[in-house]
């Protein structure tokens, strides 16, 4: 058993044909015959990586079994998507973990059938809305036309937290600019490896750092200027939870700036630490990276008037914070 508490089996030349569920019986001959099923059911069986819910998938040699101490937790739907605030001109959103939020370029030529599947937050959006527009009185039309929606930032597919979108055109152009401007109050919490200290971190931001990832780079010339306040909330079993104002928004900019710092967040897989030295292994058993977009602030684009939002942690950082404290006792 590993430090996270999950069960690797590499398949061999003798277990290969063999279906999946009778090789996680043979794996494991102390567990009641059941047990394989429900772990099965409860989504807590990958291969190669990849969540696998079919018993009698036939396993090849080479592939790697993992059975994980938690449930994977299965994939946000319009239900998971709660609206904060809306009115004729924007919309605020908290979105779910494991969505993304709109749809890439490469993605355009999807069939209906596949983009109903792996749906974005920017594709659910408008129903979503729509039922909050309808009138709960008896009289009133059934259906409400979903509405048009404008994204003007993004949170990366394993971020949580708060969004703004943007319902008209007028509204898009004054929301861009106040991010463009970096006038907009965003503040995250994260979990991250380690203690870390209050700190400013601030460097220039490149899409290849020289190891083919994201990161700092030396100069303005090959890279953007990137700017994250950093305030520790609670130490908790060699972890930190931490707050991260942005001062900037790069793509992934907390991320790399933790990670850099010695600190990764728990449960990211990409940022592990600083460059050219050995990845930071991740012993946190976190269920999915653990960063939250928690408060979000602008002026509204009609009026001006200063508009602020706040999110908790959701109840799956929630609980994985709990079980680092019962750890720490």
């Amino acid at each position: 058993m590993r430090h996270d508490g999950s069960q690797v089996f590499h398949v061999s030349d003798f277990e290969a044909g063999q279906s999946l569920l009778v090789s996680l019986r043979r794996w494991r001959p102390q567990a009641p015959g059941s047990e394989a099923v429900q772990l099965l059911r409860n989504r807590q069986v990958q291969i190669d990586g990849n969540l696998c819910e079919d018993s009698q998938r036939r396993l090849k040699t080479g592939e790697v079994v993992k059975v994980l101490p938690h449930a994977i937790a299965a994939p946000p739907t319009a239900a998971d998507i709660r609206v904060h605030f809306f009115d004729e001109q924007l919309v605020v959103v908290e979105k779910p973990s494991g969505m993304t939020t709109m749809r890439h370029e490469e993605e355009a030529h999807w069939s209906a059938r596949r983009r109903r599947r792996e749906s974005t937050l920017e594709d659910l959006l408008p129903s979503v809305l729509a039922n909050s527009l309808r009138a709960p009185r008896r009289n009133s039309p059934s259906r409400v036309r979903p509405p048009r929606v404008f994204p003007v930032h993004r949170l990366d597919r394993d971020t949580s937290g708060l969004m703004v979108f943007a319902r008209t055109a007028a509204a898009e152009r004054s929301l861009v600019q106040q991010f463009r401007e970096h006038s907009i109050d965003r503040s995250y919490l994260a979990i991250v490896e380690g203690k870390i200290v209050g700190q400013t971190i601030e460097s220039f931001l490149a899409r290849n750092r020289g190891d083919g990832k994201r990161g700092s780079v030396a100069d303005s010339e090959n890279g953007q200027q990137a700017i994250t306040h950093v305030r520790p909330v609670e130490f908790v079993n060699s972890h930190t939870l931490v707050e991260c104002r942005l001062e900037t928004g790069r793509t992934h900019q907390i991320r790399i700036h933790l990670s850099e710092a010695g600190h990764p967040v728990c449960g990211d897989k990409e940022y592990r630490g600083p460059p050219g030295r050995k990845p930071i292994t991740d012993r946190s058993g976190a269920p999915r990276l653990a960063l939250h977009a928690a408060e979000l602030g602008f002026e509204h684009p009609l009026t001006g008037v200063p508009l602020h939002f706040e999110s908790r942690l959701p109840r799956d950082l929630a609980d994985f914070l709990k079980r680092l404290r019962r750890i720490d006792t």
